[in-house]
């Protein structure tokens, strides 16, 4: 707890920045959709590298340091709205993007884990997507997967 404090008042501006980053912000809700479920398969290590370099047209090596950074910033939340904050001013079709980038990591393996369902249905609200999109959206990953 004192280290996060330390943190807040020694972070520059660069810092403060990047918790605000969107594309920081994406990848940590889905490394954290992919083990959500208590699993990681290798196709969902590869679908969040997949959507995020498509999505934001990262290259290899971005995209793994953005995923280094995400995992380090999801171990430290302690709840989703740190990362929902930094996304609810977008788009409404950026947000939508969002939830169809979520959807093709939880049908990644296949399944869909009540778990990741639940998530989905938590991160779409808190960006203000409807229960409609959000299921219309489910919908077409799932026939496509």
């Amino acid at each position: 707890m004192f280290d996060a404090i330390a943190r807040l008042f020694t972070a520059t501006d660069d810092d403060r920045l990047a918790d605000s980053d969107p594309r920081l912000a994406v990848a940590a809700l889905l490394v954290h959709l992919a083990a959500v479920d208590g699993h990681v398969s290798d196709v969902e290590k590869q679908d969040v590298r997949k959507a995020l370099m498509q999505h934001f047209g990262l290259d290899e090596g971005s995209v793994r340091a953005l995923i280094h950074e995400a995992r380090r910033r999801d171990a430290d939340a302690v709840d989703y709205y740190h990362f929902t904050s930094a996304l609810a001013h977008l788009e409404e079709e950026q947000r939508i993007a969002i939830i169809r980038m979520m959807w093709q990591v939880v049908f990644a393996d296949k399944e869909n884990h009540e778990l990741e369902d639940n998530m989905v249905w938590r991160i779409a609200e808190l960006i203000g997507i409807s229960a409609r999109q959000r299921t219309i959206l489910r919908n077409e990953i799932a026939k496509a997967s």
